[in-house]
This record gives C-alpha cells, sequence and structure tokens, in this order.
C-alpha cells in the first residue's frame, strides 16, 4: 500500500464551471479512483478559490459581500462535482477557517526564513473603483512584444511582467488608467532558491511537455521575487506585526490549500501522506503550471520543513468550443450546471477523456459529442455487456453457464490492466481509454464469431462457453471503465457481483443475473 496524494486545481469561486474546467480537472478523479482500486491510502483533495480580486469585483457587481458570493460558488461546484462522479475526499473552500489557521500557520515559519524579505515598490492602484489591483487586473501592452497583456505576464509572448512595466496600464475592469502608489510588502526570494528550483524541475523531464517547456521557460528568463503581500481587503491576514492591514497574495495561499485540505482529511496519516514515500499528483490546466512547478515547490523548501515536493504535474492544454475560445464575458461556454442535467455523467467524462486536451489543445462539438456517445457508449461497450447479459437472461435461464477462461482472452484482460494502469500513471489518459475500446471493439467481435444465436441451437457446450467468455470480459471492462466511467461501472460490477479491485475479475458459472437495464441511452442529434 502506497500513500497518494491527488490534488486537483482550486476553482476561483466567481463565476460557474464550464466545459473547460471539466477538461482539465476529470484526469485527477480517474487517478484517485485508479489508485483506490488498486489497494492504495488516497486523499483526493481541493476546494473553491474563494480570496481575491476576481471575487471582489464579482461582489461589487452584484452588490453583495465576496463572502456572499464566494460561499454561493463553492456550494454550486459541490453539486457540480458531485453529479459528475467526482470521488473528493475532501472538497473544502480557502474562506474556511482551518484553511486560514493553516496559511497563518504556515506564513510565520515562512517569514522566518532566509529568503523573505521586506521591500517598497509600486502597487497599482484604481482611483475610480478605489482599490489596489491584484497584477492580472492590470492590463497594457507588453513592453517586449507590445501586444495586449496582463500586469502578470504576457500570453502572447509568454514574457513574466510586473504591471508597472505595462505601456499604459489600466484597470481591466473599469478600464481607466491607473496610479501606482509606494507599498511595503514582504517578498519571497526566488532568484535565491532559483538553483534548487532548476534542480527540481530538471529531475522531472518526464512531465508532461508543457509543463517542462513551460517551467524551462520561467528559469530560463531567470526566476524573480515576487511579492507575498497585498493591499487588499479580502483575504487572509498577514500573520506579521505591522502587516495588519494587508492579506496574504492569493498565489501564495491558494496553492497551499494542498496542504490544509489534506491534513483536515488525512488526520493522524498526514505525516505519512506527506513522508519521502508517498506520491503526489498535481492536476490543472496549462495556464496553472508555473504555480505547481515553481511557486509551490518555492514555499516548501523556504518553510524548512522539508515537505514533500510534487511528483506528477499532470496539466492539459485548452478547451476550444465549437471551434472558437471558450468565453466567460461573451458567455461562449457550455455551463456545467446545465449540462449535467441534460446528459449522463459518463457521457460526458468519456468524451473529454476520449478527446480533451491532454496534449494539444482540443475542441468540444455538440455534434461529435453525441457521435461519440452513440457510437462508442452505446454501440461498442453498452452493447456487449447488454447483448451478452440479456442472451444469457433469455436463452440460458439468466444463470451463468459453465465455461473457463481461454487463454488468449485472459492474456488480453491481463495486459489491458497493466497497460491501462501504467498510462493513467503517466497522464495518458486519451490512449488509455482508446485502448481499452480497441478491446470492447475485439469484444464484439468474438461474440460475433462465435455466433451464439446459431450454437445455442447446434452445439450447446460451445454457446455456453462463449457467453461465459463474454460475461468475464463485461466484468473486467466494467473494472477497467471504473475510474473512467464510474456510474456504469457500477451497475455491472452490481449486476455480475464482483469488486472494483484493480485486477482480473471471475464470476462463477451458477451466478444468477439480476434485472439487466440498457446502460446508455441513443442521443438524438
Amino acid at each position: 500500500m502506497s500513500y497518494i496524494l491527488v490534488g486537483s486545481a482550486w476553482v476561483y469561486a466567481n463565476g460557474s464551471l464550464h466545459i473547460g474546467h471539466l477538461a482539465g480537472l476529470l484526469p485527477a478523479d480517474v487517478i484517485a479512483r485508479y489508485h483506490r482500486a488498486k489497494g492504495d491510502r488516497v486523499f483526493f483533495v481541493s476546494g473553491s478559490d474563494c480570496h481575491g480580486t476576481p471575487v471582489s469585483i464579482r461582489a461589487k457587481q452584484e452588490n453583495k459581500s465576496p463572502q456572499e458570493i464566494s460561499d454561493a460558488y463553492h456550494e454550486e461546484f459541490k453539486e457540480c462535482f458531485e453529479k459528475l462522479g467526482f470521488s473528493y475526499d475532501l472538497y473544502t473552500k480557502t474562506s474556511s477557517q482551518h484553511h486560514k489557521e493553516f496559511v497563518k500557520d504556515f506564513h510565520r515559519r515562512l517569514y522566518n526564513s532566509p529568503y523573505i524579505y521586506e521591500k517598497e515598490a509600486p502597487r497599482a492602484y484604481c482611483g475610480y473603483c478605489g482599490s489596489f489591483l491584484a497584477d492580472r487586473y492590470v492590463t497594457g501592452l507588453c513592453p517586449v512584444c507590445k501586444e495586449a497583456a496582463r500586469g502578470d505576464q504576457c500570453d502572447c509572448c509568454g514574457a513574466v511582467l510586473e504591471p508597472e512595466s505595462l505601456i499604459k496600464p489600466e484597470c481591466a475592469v473599469c478600464h481607466q488608467a491607473i496610479s501606482f502608489q509606494i507599498s511595503k510588502h514582504l517578498y519571497i526570494s526566488l532568484s535565491k532558491l532559483e538553483p534548487q528550483i532548476k534542480s527540481f524541475i530538471n529531475a522531472h523531464s518526464h512531465w508532461k511537455k508543457n509543463a517542462v517547456a513551460f517551467s524551462e521557460k520561467y528559469i530560463g528568463e531567470g526566476l524573480k521575487d515576487r511579492a507575498l503581500t497585498r493591499d487588499l481587503d479580502w483575504g487572509i491576514k498577514v500573520p506579521k506585526e505591522g502587516y495588519e492591514n494587508k492579506t496574504i497574495y492569493i498565489w501564495t495561499e491558494n496553492v497551499l490549500g494542498y496542504l490544509s485540505a489534506s491534513k483536515e482529511a488525512a488526520g493522524e496519516e498526514f505525516s505519512n501522506l506527506w513522508g519521502k514515500e508517498a506520491k503526489h499528483y498535481y492536476v490543472h490546466g496549462k495556464d496553472n503550471i508555473p504555480f505547481h512547478t515553481i511557486i509551490l515547490p518555492a514555499l516548501l523548501i523556504a518553510n524548512g520543513e522539508g515537505w514533500h515536493l510534487p511528483d506528477e504535474i499532470v496539466s492539459s492544454e485548452h478547451l476550444t468550443l465549437e471551434g472558437r475560445k471558450i468565453s466567460t464575458s461573451q458567455n461562449h461556454a457550455i455551463w456545467i450546471k446545465d449540462i449535467i442535467n441534460e446528459y449522463q455523467p459518463d457521457s460526458l467524462r468519456y468524451y473529454l477523456l476520449a478527446n480533451g486536451p491532454e496534449k494539444r489543445d482540443a475542441d468540444f462539438s455538440i455534434k461529435e459529442f453525441k457521435t461519440s456517445h452513440n457510437s462508442e457508449l452505446v454501440g461498442a461497450y453498452g452493447n456487449f455487456v447488454h447483448r451478452s447479459l440479456t442472451f444469457i437472461k433469455k436463452y440460458l435461464e439468466g444463470t451463468v453457464p459453465e465455461g473457463k477462461t481461454e487463454r488468449e482472452i485472459k492474456e488480453k484482460i491481463d495486459s489491458l490492466f497493466k497497460e491501462t494502469g501504467e498510462r493513467i500513471e503517466r497522464g495518458c489518459f486519451r490512449e488509455a481509454v482508446n485502448r481499452i475500446f480497441e478491446f470492447v471493439r475485439f469484444a464484439n467481435k468474438y461474440f460475433d464469431s462465435e455466433q451464439p444465436w446459431i450454437t445455442r441451437n447446434t452445439d450447446r457446450k460451445k454457446c455456453e462457453n462463449t457467453l461465459f467468455q463474454c460475461v468475464q470480459i463485461s466484468a473486467c471492462l466494467a473494472v477497467v471503465l471504473y475510474p473512467f466511467l464510474p456510474f456504469s461501472s457500477e451497475k455491472v460490477c452490481r449486476w455480475l457481483g464482483v469488486s472494483e479491485k484493480w485486477k482480473r475479475q471471475n464470476v462463477p458459472a451458477g451466478y444468477v443475473l439480476p434485472e439487466i437495464e440498457i446502460l446508455f441511452e441513443r442521443l438524438e442529434k
């Protein structure tokens, strides 16, 4: 048994979840379910990112408090994730008292580190909005490529920026020109930590290409020291004398949610979960890469308590919608709270895992989604399980017949478990799903070639052996698909009386099948 931490990115609680969020977060649930099925001790955690400027701005727009806004979206997120089958051990929020106290305690120790210092620096202030602005809420022209950029980075050339370096800086909310006011803040010296961060990244060359490329790019440009504190009201108060009116900068407290949430979930096992022998997965989208490969490791190292550094970075690319970039401001999005009431969760999970932005940008199309559902889930997987089990119900008195697993089928199943597990651990979910469905197609061909509808009259023993094979295949498919399609897999496992343990299953002869229903309904185009 191994201790496994699976952390999925914390979503800003300032707007509803959309299909792009789901594409980036789904792999985390696959990893968690797989390791549990293997028998590992898994803690799958995440939460809602409730602090910072985005939430404050939404609160102003709706004439509510940031707490009201973030709490409402947090509850919406929880409901969405539950309906989609996310098996969180704990889904919490950064505004919880437990998280606040953990972060304050972590920062108190952090401030005694040789990597922390005080510095006066200009801070962006919008007179029209009457507030200081987070870097990402300052917009202007990039000083490097002269294209439109945010105050933290340029998406066009990739340059890491400071708001004061922008040409013609303005407030991203009201689009008015901003000023800069001098303010004293605590900084973390990423420049001093650069050798350790560089060594850490070099030791993980097996990460996804985008994680390695982005991290090496930041290292190549030279890591710049970053502020730990901010002149904002909504957030966690800085636990240091003289900083009572400041809050902890959101990027140095939300990534600590993995620690605070896992401590709350693991209890006495927390030290084992963060020990040297544990394995940690961090699952998120492309935009969050530097926060998990540079910022989080920097905080953990600077804290000085020997924290376990990230092992696996599972970072997806972008998902577009019907050929266009998803835009929440233009309402060009599919909202999770709406789509989960229209389609089976396994259908959404299958499409995004088999066709998602795992290694390159991918597009979500309703037409392709329905085609995929009808072809693979209805026509291939659902068809095989249904035709096999209903044949037994109709012609074999509903009882699993005598038979012995054929060598070829046994070898294919054993290979499928091994290869699928390896692919999940490497973050290759598309490959894993597509490989499983290759086996599904083999299973359908086997059923067709054996022609049990004929042999039931001409060779009863052969017919029974064929259906015995099909039952074992159905059971093993349910288990190997369980991390990906938990709802349909749970049904098949229940019908066949098998567990979800990650191994080849056996349904004994004489087992009486219960009533069988259709796994997936065809979708009208």
